[in-house]
């Protein structure tokens, strides 16, 4: 267990190692209870540190004998590592130490699934694994022999030789040890290979468990696709002669992107059509992108220090989703990126777990892999790219490939290569990663001779640790529509830098409409009075994609407030539009679901919190079903046209245009079920031959009171399965009526297939339990109690897991009195745990103490 009131560490305060490591060897003997693992690794002092301390992280390690060039010694030894006097010059140290990896259920360092050995290193796992300086500006080549009896042998790199019970590895090019990886066990490989743009052949493999052969199909197809792409897109090449990816149950990411071999969570690249949903396919094709950019972002080029942790998670995230938008649909892309942040990470960027993309310290590194490193960060990256173009920003990427490769960079190393390339400077624009909150944007209009006028003041409210902040620099891209439609003023860039900037438009004929942060140009909120009459307009005319399904969104927003605080009836302005886009046969029918779609209801909470008001959870619950009814009963007519449109007769592909036409319809499907009581739903679910039918068609019926039937049928067809199961789960709970949804979570709990020790299986219940917005906050707190039991019986098990799931409360103080009680209990009950971890530790406290 970690020490629970760990100490505070601060970007400040980094100090390089006084070491270089010149190599590093590595054996493994592996034994579920008691592996072995030997380090031989050569040191050299930095010539330009005078005597430097000797350390070595190691935690939960036993050490069986340590020697220095030979020789045996006996260091000190503490909780979190290991110190000893060492020789001037270079030298080699050597350690053998006793690991038990069976037993190792916080899935840091080395540890076992289902009888497989596999590791996480990310962030400071390797210090479970062996003594060594585990910090990411430490980078050296690797050289592995595991030895086992199981079938498969990997590691990170090249194999350089194998036989009976060994295999040995060697990786050519340096790396952190967070990029360690090491996978043993009985495993089938589905195999393919990959020409590279300068000829080079590399092997690779999609490495599963017996049984899950046939869902490999689609991973293997995305990896080859991404790595054309990177070639193409930003000139890179894969460096190594094999890549492999390793599919693993027990795993608190999505994937992980160690050099040359990654572990993927069994969710994130597991799929066949009658297992997996569209958007499953859509996840596991962004996620294997993802990994395999970090190759170079992230890989050859890593961070200093774990603050820097945006500077690869950041650019990966929008390199992935510039793959998406090339391969799927960009609009789609975008306003999914964007309902996404906004639900995630605008209520961490205004509340108590605020923190800048770059942290200024922290306690636990693990509680930064947050929406705001990752989502935020990508959307720095983005707005750069605007701001310099996009010439700029290639010529800018291959110098800091050029200039950086093979080193641990920083924020600055990052920035630098942009005002070297543009002349362009950046300081203000560095802002963006270190202060913490969401910008708001205020918009002012005037109109006189001509000319329209747009003032913009922007403000950043004070976040925990920080007050008083200055101007961002926010590009805000805007387009002019005049009175029939037109765009009279296409799309261009004005550059916010001061609290208020008046930015003019000359000689135009009559007054026009503003397409306002077309794109989503800056992650701000945008503060424009605008009337109901002007977003209709915007909705019905803007040739921005993203802009009009904001003018959507506003008026279902407008509509569900007014009929939240003053009882009114949903507005024709707005019904009457999405009505026009349903019936719109010349947009993409993935881009006419969403337009479909209306605010989360976490999203209504804040927005009433945002206005002073009180959020009440079953008032924004009643309003939203009431709705969604009327939608159905405005779009009755149209229903038959689009279902009979958007079936889909040709075999199953997860492509664009055959998941855009499943996509509408189900949201055909879900209104025309308020409308008939399910006997659509009904007769979908029983012809079903794909898992995006078969559950939307099961949701249809749940949400109509029905479908218990074909429930229990869709359990006994799947039980198998457990990646099924995981969604026969999570659907109960994230469509239980509010008053319900406690009993349903704590019967699933009981479940024999409740397996909570498992990461997807626990989050399966206990993540939609709390993002059933109105059934989390039900007045009695039961639904608060529920979690807070599970958090505290798996933190000691499992501390990653659970400090991130603590983020359900973090917008605790939007709420009444009576429910920030009940929720206060919760939290201070979890803090008064005894030998809490340290990764809720922090988290909690954070929670409880803005």
């Amino acid at each position: 267990m970690r020490d629970a009131a760990p100490q505070t560490i601060y970007l400040k305060d980094y100090a390089p190692f006084g070491f270089d490591v010149r190599e590093v060897n590595l054996i493994f003997d592996l034994a579920p209870n008691a592996t072995r693992v030997t380090s031989r690794i050569r040191f050299a002092a930095k010539p330009d540190a005078e005597h430097p301390d000797f350390f070595l992280h190691g935690e939960q390690l036993k050490l069986i004998r340590a020697a220095i060039d030979g020789q045996e010694i006996t260091p000190t030894l503490t909780e979190t590592g290991l110190t000893c006097d060492v020789p001037d010059g270079a030298f080699t140290f050597e350690a053998e130490v006793e690991i038990d990896p069976a037993n190792n259920t916080a899935l840091e360092g080395l540890y076992m699934s289902n009888g497989m050995y596999c590791t996480q290193c990310e962030a400071e796992g390797f210090r479970k694994i062996t003594y060594y300086p585990d910090r990411p500006d430490v980078m050296s080549t690797f050289t592995v022999r595991v030895n086992g009896d199981l079938p498969v042998l990997l590691s990170n790199g090249n194999p350089t030789d194998s036989g009976e019970g060994f295999a040995e590895w060697h990786d050519p090019w340096p790396k952190p040890a967070y990029l360690f990886a090491l996978v043993a066990g009985d495993l089938v490989a589905h195999s393919d290979h990959f020409t590279t743009v300068s000829g080079r052949e590399v092997d690779l493999n999609l490495y599963v468990r017996p049984g899950d052969e046939g869902k490999c199909a689609f991973g293997m197809d995305a990896l080859k696709r991404s790595m054309k792409w990177d070639e193409d897109v930003y000139g890179r090449e894969y460096d190594l002669d094999v890549f492999n990816i390793v599919a693993v149950d027990d795993f608190n990411m999505g994937a992980m992107e160690n050099k040359g071999l990654n572990v993927f969570n069994s969710s994130a690249v597991l799929a066949s059509p009658e297992t997996a949903t569209d958007a499953n396919f859509e996840r596991i094709e962004a996620i294997i992108a993802h990994e395999y950019f970090h190759n170079w972002t992230g890989n050859r080029i890593t961070c200093r220090d774990w603050f820097q942790l945006c500077l690869k998670e950041g650019l990966t995230v929008f390199r992935d989703a510039q793959f998406t938008s090339d391969v799927r649909s960009a609009p789609v892309k975008r306003i999914g990126d964007v309902i996404d942040l906004r639900a995630r990470q605008f209520p961490e960027d205004n509340g108590p777990l605020a923190h800048p993309v770059r942290p200024e310290s922290f306690q636990e590194i693990n509680n930064f892999y947050t929406a705001t490193v990752y989502e935020k960060g990508a959307e720095v990256i983005g707005m750069l790219k605007r701001l310099v173009g996009d010439q700029a920003y290639a010529e800018a990427l291959d110098l800091y490939f050029a200039r950086h490769d093979g080193q641990a960079c920083t924020i600055e190393d990052w920035l630098k290569v942009f005002e070297d390339v543009t002349g362009r400077e950046l300081s203000q624009f560095k802002l963006w990663y270190s202060q913490a909150g969401t910008p708001r944007v205020k918009v002012e209009e005037d109109w006189g001779d001509g000319t329209y006028s747009l003032t913009l003041s922007q403000s950043l409210p004070d976040s925990p640790g920080q007050v008083d902040k200055q101007p961002m620099h926010i590009p805000v891209a805007v387009g002019l529509l005049g009175p029939d439609g037109d765009e009279v003023r296409e799309t261009q860039t004005l550059e916010l830098t001061e609290a208020r900037q008046t930015f003019r438009f000359d000689g135009l004929a009559a007054k026009p409409t503003a397409s306002i942060l077309r794109e989503f140009s800056a992650p701000v909120i945008l503060e424009h009075g605008v009337s109901r009459d002007a977003q209709a307009f915007l909705l019905a005319h803007d040739t921005d994609p993203f802009n009009r399904w904001s003018a959507a969104r506003v008026l279902a927003t407008e509509t569900l407030i007014g009929m939240i605080t003053d009882g009114k009836t949903p507005g024709g302005d707005y019904l009457d539009g999405v009505l026009s886009v349903l019936r719109n046969d010349d947009l993409d029918p993935a881009y006419r679901a969403l337009m479909a779609g209306l605010p989360t209801q976490s999203e209504l909470a804040g927005v009433l919190a945002d206005r002073g008001l009180i959020p009440d959870p079953m008032a924004i619950w009643r309003a939203s079903e009431t709705l969604k009814q009327a939608m159905a009963q405005h779009a009755q007519d149209l229903l038959p046209r689009l279902h009979s449109q958007m079936r889909v007769d040709a075999s199953y592909r997860p492509d664009a245009e055959q998941s855009g036409k499943r996509s509408l319809g189900s949201v055909v499907l879900s209104m025309t079920t308020r409308l008939d009581g399910g006997e659509l739903a009904a007769s979908e679910y029983a012809k079903s031959d794909n898992m995006t039918l078969q559950l939307s068609s099961l949701g249809a019926l749940l949400r109509a009171g029905k479908g218990q039937e074909e429930l229990a049928a869709f359990y006994d067809q799947w039980q198998a399965d457990r990646l099924v199961i995981d969604k026969w789960f999570g659907l109960q709970v994230s469509l239980a009526e509010p008053d319900q949804t406690c009993a349903v979570a704590q019967k699933l709990t009981g479940h024999p297939d409740f397996h909570w020790k498992t990461p997807n299986r626990f989050r399966s219940v206990l993540g939609p339990l709390a993002m059933n917005h109105a059934g989390f906050h039900h007045g009695d707190g039961t639904s608060y109690a529920l979690l807070a039991d599970w958090l505290i019986r798996l933190d000691p098990v499992n501390p990653q897991t659970t400090a991130r799931m603590c983020s359900a409360f973090q917008t605790w103080k939007r709420y009444d009195a009576d429910r920030q009680a009940l929720i206060r209990a919760q939290l201070e009950r979890i803090a008064a745990t005894p030998e809490l971890s340290r990764d809720t530790t922090e988290m909690v406290s954070r929670i409880l103490d803005a």
